[in-house]
């Protein structure tokens, strides 16, 4: 399988904006987005992002108040776990990209998540292979 570049098109599912239920304290949300701007914040402050769009999220996860305990990286590793769990479609998918390079590739300046024009940590991306990585050393079992 060719590298994948970008989350777009044939590729969109693996976008964190993708329909996937996840749980954050006991909470069902409808994407990935959805739950890892709400885990920024405090319970209370929550509800907003449980029935929005992930685009909303996403705006709205820029101008909550950051618990002090929050960890970007362990919330990003959680809900890609859930959303590409063992025995379910998306993680049966992931397993079948094989090995290729699974970059985020954007043009939004995120060098963080992903890479723009070139640059970036990619740490989606490489969160998404471990995860891969993973599921198919248990499918190998």
């Amino acid at each position: 399988m060719k590298d994948i570049l970008c989350f777009q098109d044939e590729n969109r599912w693996l976008s964190n904006f993708w329909p996937a239920k996840v749980v954050l304290d006991g909470v069902v949300y409808p994407t990935v987005e959805n739950a890892y701007q709400a885990s920024k914040t405090t319970p209370e402050n929550r509800n907003l992002f449980k029935n929005c769009r992930p685009d909303e999220a996403k705006r709205m996860g820029q101008q909550v108040p950051l618990r002090p305990e929050w960890d970007a990286l362990e919330a990003m590793r959680n809900f890609v776990w859930q959303k590409y769990d063992f025995g379910n479609a998306l993680g049966a998918k992931l397993v079948n990209t094989g090995t290729c390079h699974i970059e985020e590739g954007n043009v939004r300046g995120d060098t963080f998540w992903g890479v723009c024009r070139g640059q970036g940590k990619n740490m989606l991306g490489k969160l998404i292979m471990v995860r891969r990585h993973l599921l198919q050393i248990v499918g190998d079992n």
